[in-house]
């Protein structure tokens, strides 16, 4: 009983944005084309090493619609992923909200995501 309480106080407290150490959806990698399918794989596989749930949207929609699902799925980052970034080991991130944060290198961004796990 109390599990489950304690399980109804979070969701209405955080209502359904969860922070990222509880998230189940945390990282969404987005490609740009299909050219950067590989790299966007390579991303999340460093990621899930890392112990952090990331996905990559290998579908064939427009990258509107790859971000717009990631938004609408709750995914607390969306890694894009485009030439420019597969040329410096960079990802472009955005948050949930729409914000850009700006490219990052992977390693930068792994040692950024866990600070926030752990924070």
């Amino acid at each position: 009983g109390s599990v489950e309480r304690m399980f109804a106080v979070l969701c209405e407290h955080y209502g359904g944005k969860w922070p990222l150490w509880l998230s189940p959806r945390q990282v969404m990698v987005v490609p740009i084309h299909k050219d950067w399918n590989d790299y966007s794989q390579g991303v999340r596989d460093k990621l899930h090493a890392e112990g952090f749930y990331a996905d990559v949207d290998l579908s064939k929609a427009t990258f509107q619609k790859k971000v717009r699902n990631a938004q609408v799925e709750q995914f607390n980052f969306q890694l894009v992923v485009g030439e420019a970034e597969v040329k410096n080991d960079t990802v472009n991130i955005r948050t949930r909200d729409n914000k850009v944060e700006g490219e990052k290198k992977v390693d930068e961004l792994i040692d950024y995501l866990k600070q926030l796990r752990a924070d």
